[in-house]
């Protein structure tokens, strides 16, 4: 059983095979799917997929990417969405200075307005922060009241304790099976096994010995095996605990 907390099969990557894709990721183990979204197109189709298959949840919600279509409506669409018993995080939103597109003051009010939402709806959060470590840490401080995760995690360990200090959780991609992952693994050597969220963020990240294919569920073995590695255990409990860590988070029984 494991649960892969971050997949986008909204994307258009899956157009050709969506449902076979996704009965095959549940026919090889993963038994629980949460759908990310970026913008008001994804969240709606996150629910209908969610709506079709019993196994995946929705998070729904502004990418930084696409902040700027962030518009007055926004607060009341994502008001209606978290009624759905199947929405059960706001996200993924955050944070993307990497080509400082949208301009990074849109970016950090659209953030902080879903964030507030996020402490009215007594919702978790989905954080997407790509080299804007310390302007996310500045929001989240604000908003004491929101529990979140910071998917595909990438800050320092200092940064992981303050997060973790504060109740969060960390998830990790395929990066954590990258050569060249030194920092990451150093995170996840220090997080508390009941803090660790595993996620393909499919159809990106795909892990070795798939780097560079399109990624799906049925890659989230790699990082439970990573999981194992690092912390001294079988691949099994692995797989178990982060389950469990995913379903405690999301609210799912």
């Amino acid at each position: 059983m494991l649960f892969d907390t971050h997949a986008h099969f909204t994307d258009e990557a899956f157009d050709g095979d969506r449902d076979e894709t996704i009965e095959a990721s549940y026919d090889s183990g993963v038994t629980l799917v949460m759908n990310s979204s970026c913008d008001e197109k994804s969240s709606r189709e996150a629910i209908a997929l969610a709506e079709k298959y019993p196994f995946i949840y929705a998070s729904v919600g502004w990418h930084p990417e696409d902040a700027e279509h962030f518009s007055e409506a926004s607060p009341g669409l994502i008001r209606e969405w978290v009624r759905h018993p199947k929405v059960r995080a706001i996200g993924e939103i955050g944070l993307d200075y990497h080509y400082d597109e949208p301009p990074r003051e849109v970016q950090k009010t659209v953030l902080d307005r879903q964030m507030a939402l996020a402490q009215e709806l007594q919702m978790p959060v989905v954080i997407h922060d790509r080299e804007a470590h310390a302007d996310c840490m500045e929001i989240v401080r604000r908003y004491p009241g929101v529990i979140g995760t910071f998917h595909c995690y990438s800050g320092s360990t200092e940064m992981a304790r303050e997060l973790l200090d504060r109740g969060w959780y960390l998830g990790f991609t395929g990066v954590i099976t990258f050569k060249n992952a030194r920092k990451a693994l150093e995170v996840l050597e220090m997080c508390p096994l009941e803090r660790i969220l595993i996620e393909t963020d499919c159809p990106y990240m795909a892990p070795v010995p798939h780097r560079g294919e399109r990624n799906d569920s049925r890659f989230l073995p790699f990082m439970a095996a990573k999981v194992a590695e690092m912390k001294g255990i079988s691949e099994t409990e692995a797989a178990r605990i982060t389950t469990e860590n995913g379903k405690r988070f999301f609210g799912i029984m």
